[in-house]
């Protein structure tokens, strides 16, 4: 369920603000409203710390050692951002320094200071690459000597320079040679293997670095709801949102510090946050939700429970195979012996898995092999009208795909359904007479459902009757979409009414939400295709020398179907629970996440 939100604001002598924020980051239960920017410091050190982490986390993994801090971890700390530092520098210089080597050694190693040493006795020298045509045509008087050949080029060290008309390439003295430069690279990439063994060794205070960084962060928002304080006539102000649960530990808290307060209910336009309270089953889903990210609206449902059951049939109905539902719950059961404990994740996959062992058992699916229906066991487990190998049961295929497509239908029209029933109650208890468009949304799914079936299965429908229901849907739609409580009949109808384009936009979608359940089967049926596919490439190896081969194409063959079944549960199973049934509720799941201002350090 969604908390109850009270508004609150909370004050105290402005001498008091810091020792008020630390109490109310203590108690931990107030969501405050506004925060300043992030301080520029603060945040800076968080990156460092974050990028120095990741270093090390990128180092074999060793046994972590007990986590330091003040002074230990300082020392710590700026020992490895210098070091870190210092290595991108040597290797940046490493690389122009083997560029260099490489135009360099061409020439043969020599020393340069012996070269500057003829120049400061007054005999200069300039080094040229040119093709023997241009060598041919220099002056009698110019004075040079021939070097060796570099790159079928004559190498020459003139007296001096050439004239400005004559073509030749001139090799630029470096500061040093070749033998100096190898031996400085050697001695820093000497330097590069000293740092990275202090760093491999660093390796096991990654636990340091997690303390610092969560006690870091704390450092910001602190300083982020300091500078957001409201300051008034003496007085510090802090506005926020607490939920109604925790109002009496609140009361307890501010008798004892001497803090005043006022709390009131939240407008419409307030941005109150969403503490959603799971239960023992619904928390299953808190894993989901945080990776999608989805958070539902303050005044929105709290549909994890209707999301957790939706989601469990389409997670089966779509992988389909009770053998990859096995292998789902021996990771979990691996998973289990792991952690030594039962999460939320954990539970999450046994649910997942028993639904799809369940679907796969039902329709006769293992492995997608017709092999199966051989063994009197499994075979006894399938129910006939909606089996994937209907021959072993005297059942016509097109008859046992078409009840399969319209249990995806009913599904469907179910889900939706209860999207309007709930909005129904919703409405009822808030005495708006708006809740009669919810029954004729009702009636129309279900009228939808009907149409569906005729058009796809063909189903025997009074099509007249449907197209009847839907008209007088749309129109009591109009009539009552708008209403709400406190304004009059006329007004709501005048409101519909410009909205009556949108509403019938909203019944074709409806047809299209009905018929976007036939992707269940549709999905289904394609890894069933792809695990017959590679059941029948592997089938002629298994036996001789050939077995290992074959093996290996269902190994790979079957890891890929269950990846893409995966996939597709992302993408077809979560998109009927957030699209299909969340719209047809009105939810945006736009809400704002409760963060409590607390003390995580």
């Amino acid at each position: 369920m969604i908390e109850k939100m009270k508004k609150i604001i909370v004050l105290a002598p402005e001498d008091r603000k810091i020792e008020m924020l630390n109490g109310i980051r203590d108690l931990g239960v107030i969501h405050i409203s506004e925060t300043a920017a992030p301080n520029s410091e603060l945040s800076e050190r968080l990156s460092q710390l974050n990028r120095i982490r990741s270093v090390l986390m990128e180092q074999p993994k060793v046994a972590q050692k007990e986590p330091v801090s003040g002074a230990a971890f300082e020392a710590m700390h700026s020992s490895l951002v210098s070091e870190i530092e210092e290595r991108r520098v040597l290797a940046d210089e490493i690389n122009r320094m083997e560029i260099q080597s490489e135009g360099i050694a061409k020439w043969g190693d020599f020393d340069p200071k012996e070269i500057r040493e003829l120049e400061a006795a007054g005999l200069s020298f300039s080094f040229y690459l040119m093709g023997r045509k241009e060598l041919e045509t220099l002056p009698e008087d110019c004075s040079y000597i021939m070097l060796q050949s570099i790159e079928k080029q004559n190498a020459i060290a003139v007296v001096g320079e050439l004239p400005a008309q004559y073509n030749g390439n001139r090799f630029q003295l470096p500061e040093k040679g070749l033998g100096q430069i190898r031996a400085e690279i050697a001695a820093k990439r000497s330097r590069i293997s000293e740092i990275d063994e202090h760093v491999k060794a660093s390796a096991s205070m990654v636990r340091s670095y997690d303390k610092e960084i969560v006690r870091t962060t704390d450092d910001i928002v602190f300083n982020s709801v300091k500078d957001a304080a409201g300051e008034e006539e003496g007085l510090t102000l802090l506005t926020g949102f607490i939920p109604e649960a925790d109002m009496e530990a609140f009361r307890k808290a501010s008798s004892a510090n001497c803090w005043a307060y006022a709390t009131d209910d939240p407008a419409e336009d307030d941005p109150v946050p969403t503490k959603v309270r799971y239960n023992k089953v619904t928390k299953m889903m808190k894993p989901l939700f945080d990776m999608l990210g989805t958070v539902p609206g303050y005044r929105e449902y709290d549909t994890s429970m209707w999301f957790l059951l939706f989601m469990a049939l389409f997670f089966a109905m779509i992988i389909g195979d009770a053998a990859y539902g096995v292998i789902f719950l021996v990771l979990g059961v691996v998973l289990n012996i792991k952690t030594r404990k039962v999460s939320n994740l954990n539970m999450l996959i046994y649910v997942m898995s028993t639904a799809t062992i369940i679907w796969g058992a039902l329709t006769g699916t293992w492995f997608g092999s017709e092999a199966a229906m051989r063994i009197p066991f499994l075979k006894a487990l399938v129910i006939p009208s909606i089996a994937n190998y209907p021959q072993y049961f005297g059942v016509d295929s097109t008859a046992a795909q078409n009840a399969v497509m319209k249990f995806c239908f009913s599904v469907g029209a179910i889900q939706l359904s209860l999207a309007c029933i709930m909005n129904v109650v919703r409405k009822w208890k808030e005495r708006s007479i708006a809740f009669v468009a919810d029954f004729a949304w009702l009636a129309m799914i279900i009228s939808i459902y009907f149409l569906a079936l005729m058009l796809v299965i063909g189903a025997e429908v009074n099509i007249k009757l449907v197209f009847i229901i839907v008209i007088a849907g749309l129109f009591t739609v109009i009539l009552f979409g708008s209403q709400e409580p406190g304004q009059s009949f006329g007004k709501g109808i005048k409101a519909g009414l410009g909205g009556a384009f949108t509403t019938f936009l909203d019944t074709i979608s409806a047809f299209g939400n009905v018929m976007s359940y036939i992707r269940l089967f549709a999905v289904g049926m394609a890894s069933l295709a792809i695990a017959q596919s590679f059941n029948g490439m592997a089938s002629p190896m298994l036996k001789g020398f050939a077995f290992p081969a074959g093996m290996l194409i269902l190994i790979i063959g079957h890891g890929l179907n269950i990846i893409m079944g995966m996939l597709s549960v992302v993408v077809h199973g979560v998109r009927l629970n957030l699209l299909e049934f969340s719209g047809q509720l009105g939810m945006e799941w736009a809400g704002i996440p409760y963060e409590p201002f607390k003390r995580n350090s």
